[in-house]
């Protein structure tokens, strides 16, 4: 299915954390595509340079950095850089998770709760706590929580519990940030990548995600980084402190 491409972002410059892959590297291509000035990153040198080469054979402008979403000197540069070389920033997607353990919750180590916290929350606080002096009026957040924040998965309950924040954090933000600068956030459903590789693993477990969906198909990458590319968009000026659901009709109330 071919979609028609707008121009929503002439002129602008984007930060999207995680993009060298998957959703992250499909909302990056979305907003070049779309003719803004993307800056990615990922925590390999080797992977960021890969994706940049793919996105700048597209023709798109890019700039790619290193950054561990958790380590402070890597928030830094990331702002730092993206300062350097465009001079402002208008839309920030944070898209960085982590879900290192498959344990029921109450047997989750300590060390374990504090990364899924660190990385899928606390590292996107301090992000945007390094990025808001820079923003001006008119810039846009999107956060990519997950249709886990609504129906926690076996497997994955921790990672869910950490994604049902993020849907309080763009509530908290759009609040504090408004009325200069809009929060949002999307919550994919079942998408086949990396990160959720076990989707795809077993055609089983594969037919019954399908099936559970209204439309009968998981989400694409590219289907969420439309979604993403909307609400960072002047297209949606008017909406703040909302979670778009992208997940083909899965039920979704907390």
């Amino acid at each position: 299915m071919s979609t028609k491409i707008g121009r929503r972002f002439e002129g602008k410059v984007a930060i999207v954390t995680a993009s060298t892959q998957g959703i992250g590297f499909a909302i990056a291509e979305r907003l070049g595509l779309e003719g803004g000035s993307v800056v990615i990153s990922s925590r390999k040198q080797k992977n960021v340079d890969e994706a940049v080469d793919k996105l700048k054979n597209k023709g798109l402008e890019v700039v790619g950095v290193v950054c561990h979403v958790s380590n402070a000197q890597h928030r830094k540069d990331i702002i730092q850089k993206t300062l350097d070389k465009y001079g402002k920033i208008d839309v920030i997607v944070s898209n960085a998770a982590a879900n290192p353990s498959v344990d029921p919750v109450l047997l989750t180590q300590e060390s374990v709760l504090d990364k899924l916290w660190e990385i899928n929350v606390k590292a996107t606080v301090l992000l945007l706590q390094e990025a808001a002096p820079h923003l001006q009026k008119g810039s846009s957040i999107v956060f990519i929580s997950s249709i886990a924040a609504y129906h926690p998965q076996p497997a994955m309950f921790m990672y869910g519990v950490t994604k049902t924040a993020l849907l309080g954090l763009t509530k908290a933000l759009a609040t504090e940030m408004a009325p200069d600068i809009r929060v949002n956030a999307v919550a994919p459903g079942s998408v086949p990548t990396n990160f959720a590789a076990f989707i795809t693993k077993d055609e089983a477990v594969r037919k019954i995600a399908e099936e559970r969906t209204l439309l009968r198909r998981l989400g694409t990458p590219e289907d969420m980084a439309a979604a993403a590319a909307f609400l960072a968009s002047d297209d949606a000026s008017y909406i703040t402190g909302e979670t778009l659901i992208v997940a083909g009709g899965l039920p979704s109330r907390l």
